[in-house]
């Protein structure tokens, strides 16, 4: 008589995002399927998108992407993403971005793994839409099985300011493809610039905090140019700015770029004044490439990226071991930190320690530890079953 062979059914994992555009978010979704092919022999993945716009990043040919046309509405989205969980009937969700973490929350009758990739507290803090927002985070977000920070100053937001449990808490930091860096930043320049140049890169919102940069500049009387590659409501009043701080000629604002790899690879200096991040992937990607790198010692990241220390315990300009540190919206500090890194020597050795410290946040560990967020997720689900519905 022949043994009987059980076969366990493929588990489904729906992955949902707002939409495929030039944003950090985005293009981490697609880091982690592109480096997820492996976990095919063990799941089924769909990518589902809720707008129907312009894709500035690719998921990989291979995964089935269901497009929705949600027109960035949250009653939408909800809706849209109701019917595609009562058709796909997956066994476990992933979110990024908070429209897409509520859609998950409310429709998911399964397992719900929802990714938060901003500081929430200083992320939603203007006007009554955001106090809806955050009420909202509030009431939605502790019912997820998991929800994935990506700084420990998220994950520490999430849980004092917005009730979630910190059993239910993982920390995750988003991946850095070195490969797929080198391979972007060895095309053609979309930019051509002359000379040295220092580079800023982000949309140009308050929280980017883009006049910092350019009052900084300005005071350091650095000789090189400086470029701010994005877009944004602000451009107009950023470049009325740098007239005013007489370096006009010497800003330059082309526009959004598809591909700032090579510009980023040919900065001889990166800075991120924000007043707020998530996890700043562009500047991990610029100390990938061999770029110093300055940035505010905002919530949150920066300071665990660039001294493997928390926010709260870097107070002024500190040159930590793997980039400079200045304290949030304050010229004189970061003109101060532009200055001192006109010094080859310095420059040279921040270049060599901030590319040694981006191979912490590779792709391949991001991925397998997003995966095993699944995989304990879906064995709960089991034991739950096992026990039953009295247990």
């Amino acid at each position: 008589m022949q043994g009987i062979v059980a076969v366990t059914a493929r588990k489904r994992v729906l992955f949902l995002i707002n939409s495929l555009t030039g944003g950090g978010a985005e293009r981490v979704m697609c880091t982690l399927l592109r480096h997820s092919e492996a976990e095919r022999q063990e799941f089924d993945m769909i990518l589902a998108l809720l707008d129907d716009e312009p894709r500035a990043n690719e998921p990989p040919a291979w995964l089935e992407t269901r497009q929705l046309d949600c027109g960035q509405s949250l009653l939408r989205s909800m809706r849209e993403a109701r019917k595609l969980f009562a058709e796909l009937k997956p066994d476990v969700a992933v979110s990024f971005l908070t429209r897409s973490n509520f859609a998950n929350v409310v429709n998911a009758n399964c397992p719900s793994i929802i990714s938060e990739r901003a500081h929430t507290s200083a992320h939603l803090s203007r006007g009554a839409r955001d106090l809806v927002s955050r009420a909202t985070v509030r009431l939605l977000y502790p019912r997820a099985s998991r929800v994935i920070a990506v700084s420990e100053g998220v994950a520490q937001d999430l849980r004092d300011s917005f009730g979630v449990r910190p059993e239910r808490l993982v920390s995750i930091a988003n991946p850095v493809d070195i490969e797929a860096l080198a391979a972007k930043s060895a095309e053609p320049s979309p930019v051509s610039v002359e000379g040295p140049y220092i580079l800023g890169v982000g949309r140009f919102v308050g929280q980017k905090n883009f006049e910092l940069l350019i009052r900084a500049y300005a005071a350091s009387g650095d000789a090189r140019k400086l470029v701010i590659a994005g877009d944004g409501a602000e451009r107009d009043a950023l470049r009325a700015l740098a007239a005013e701080c007489g370096v006009g000629d010497k800003v330059l604002f082309p526009g959004f770029v598809v591909n700032p790899y090579p510009l980023m690879r040919g900065a001889s200096l990166f800075v991120l004044p924000s007043n707020s991040e998530g996890f700043p992937n562009a500047m991990v990607e610029s100390m990938a490439m061999g770029v110093p790198v300055i940035a505010t010692n905002c919530n949150s990241g920066p300071s665990e990226i660039l001294a493997d220390a928390p926010r709260e315990t870097v107070t002024s300009l500190t040159f930590a071991p793997h980039g400079v540190l200045t304290p949030p919206n304050e010229v004189a500090p970061m003109a101060e930190a532009i200055k001192a890194l006109q010094d080859p020597a310095r420059s040279a050795a921040y270049a060599a320690a901030g590319a040694e410290r981006a191979k912490h946040f590779g792709a391949v560990a991001s991925k397998d530890r997003y995966w095993a967020v699944i995989r304990d997720v879906l064995r709960e689900r089991g034991r739950a079953s096992d026990r039953g519905p009295h247990a």
